[in-house]
């Protein structure tokens, strides 16, 4: 089992930048493949990003590729999402979740990650 904790979250100017971390306790953290998902009002959660267990494999949804990078240290059990080109409709809750280590890599569907953070939120102001 593993627990995660986001941080960085926080109000930004659209074209500014923020780095969210994802902490993870538990153990085995680098057999975790982690993902960002993020939630608007009114609107269902959303992939963002996905890192596989050693960080070889990426993915992005398309909204973001090209202006946030997804990276992860095994060894601080950290996983960050930097967001570079904020825009509006970047404003969301941010979660961060662990897919179980029988998966090697990330999923789009929040149905594929077995342990979720509380969020941060991430406010962009136009």
């Amino acid at each position: 089992q593993v627990q995660l904790v986001e941080s960085g979250g926080g109000l930004v100017q659209a074209g500014g930048s923020l780095r969210l971390s994802c902490a993870a306790s538990g153990r085995a953290f680098s057999s975790y493949v982690i993902g960002w998902f993020r939630q608007a009002p009114g609107k269902e959660r959303e992939f963002v990003a996905g890192i596989s267990w050693g960080g070889g494999n990426r993915y992005y949804a398309d909204s973001v590729k090209g202006r946030f990078t997804i990276s992860r240290d095994n060894a601080k059990n950290t996983v960050y999402l930097q967001m570079n080109s904020l825009k509006p409709e970047d404003t969301a809750d941010y979660y961060c979740a662990a897919r179980g280590s029988s998966y090697p890599l990330p999923s789009t569907s929040t149905s594929g990650y077995d342990y979720w953070g509380q969020g941060t939120q991430v406010t962009v102001s136009s």
